[in-house]
């Protein structure tokens, strides 16, 4: 996710839900993803693999801390140029910040948006 042709497209992909463990379960027998532990603090996340080369493909989230206002949905993260000239549309043109831009580190920053029609995604804007 490091070249500017990537803007526009899907980054990630995670499930934020109350049951992370039964959920990562559930989409290793139906998938086959191997799931791998993500730190949180005092709990872990897990990142869904690839079983046969370890790639990560999507993440399985606890509905805890800034994740408790994610919806239990697929949520997408849409690569964006500048995730606070991203924020300034949504607001202009009808749609909701959920979860207002959060640094990442060295990964970046995200936030959660609501379109006009309700739906909801992600936007990601990669460190530079």
């Amino acid at each position: 996710m490091e070249e500017k042709e990537n803007i526009g497209s899907i980054g990630w992909i995670d499930l934020t839900v109350n049951n992370a463990e039964e959920v990562r379960d559930f989409y290793s027998k139906v998938i086959g993803w191997k799931s791998e532990n993500v730190p949180m603090g005092d709990y872990f996340d897990f990142n869904m693999t690839n079983p046969v080369t370890g790639d990560p493909k999507a993440g399985v989230c606890h509905k805890r801390e800034v994740n408790s206002k994610f919806p239990s949905v697929w949520m997408v993260y849409f690569i964006v140029e500048d995730i606070l000239k991203s924020v300034e549309h949504v607001k202009s043109l009808g749609g909701k910040v959920i979860i207002e831009p959060k640094d990442m580190g060295s990964q970046g920053a995200f936030c959660v948006i609501q379109d006009p029609a309700g739906a909801y995604c992600s936007l990601f804007q990669q460190n530079k």
